[in-house]
Order: structure tokens, then C-alpha cells, then sequence
């Protein structure tokens, strides 16, 4: 099956920008939708944005609709998550998700932890106000 990994958090200020990355590696073709969620302490795992394999159908969570934008280079088997205008309740630790369901990216709104089965380790946000 595919594997993932993130990367590309770190600690910025309230109103900051960051980019996040999806590396896709092994079996990617089984990769059909791919999903960025995060999780704060204390809290459960949330979907944020969702990305179809052919980079067509999007859906974003509605608390981040506006400073979001989810992309994807299949040729380079990444998907990456641009983030704008940071809010201090954004810092989380980011998840990408794989499902090799396509359908799952049909969803109307943010995508659902339980449709992916894939998880990389995650890369933490950090905005301080």
C-alpha cells in the first residue's frame, strides 16, 4: 500500500503562512483521495481538506474555507496544503490521510478520518498570537 509522510510545520505568528507536504511513496496508484486533518491536545481528529487523484475535486472544512488551498503534483506523488492568515485555534498536529476509495472525496463537506486508512506521523503547527 502507499505511504505517507508530512512535513513543512513549524511555529509562526497570528496571521502567518505555511505549506504543508504530502509525500506519497510505494504503491501511489492506490491512492484515489487524500485528505490533510489535524488534531489539537485533548481533542479529536478533524478533516480539514480533501484532494481527488485527479486533483479535480476538492472539499475544505468551512472554518478553514478562504485561507486554505489543497493541491497535488502527481508527478511528483505530492499534495500539499497552503496555508494562509493562521489562527492561534489552528495550532494542531497535521495529518495526511490516503484512501484508495475514490468516492470518499465526493463527500459535501470535509472529509472524514474514518474513510482513510493510510496515516503518515503527522508535522505540528504552532501559532502564537
Amino acid at each position: 500500500q502507499v505511504k505517507v509522510a508530512e512535513s513543512g510545520g513549524g511555529s509562526v505568528q497570528d496571521g502567518g503562512s505555511l505549506s504543508l507536504s504530502c509525500s506519497m511513496s510505494e504503491d501511489t496508484d492506490s491512492n484515489k483521495c487524500t485528505g490533510w486533518f489535524r488534531q489539537a491536545p485533548g481533542k479529536g481528529r478533524e478533516g480539514i481538506a480533501s484532494i481527488d487523484n485527479g486533483g479535480t475535486v476538492v472539499r475544505y472544512h468551512d472554518s478553514v474555507k478562504g485561507r486554505v488551498t489543497i493541491a497535488r503534483d502527481n508527478r511528483a506523488s505530492i499534495v500539499y496544503l497552503q496555508m494562509n492568515d493562521l489562527k492561534p485555534e489552528d495550532t494542531a498536529m497535521y495529518y495526511c490521510g490516503s484512501s484508495s476509495t475514490w468516492s470518499n472525496c465526493l463527500r459535501a463537506d470535509e472529509p472524514r478520518p474514518g474513510d482513510f486508512s493510510v496515516w503518515g506521523q503527522g508535522t505540528q503547527v504552532t501559532v502564537s498570537s
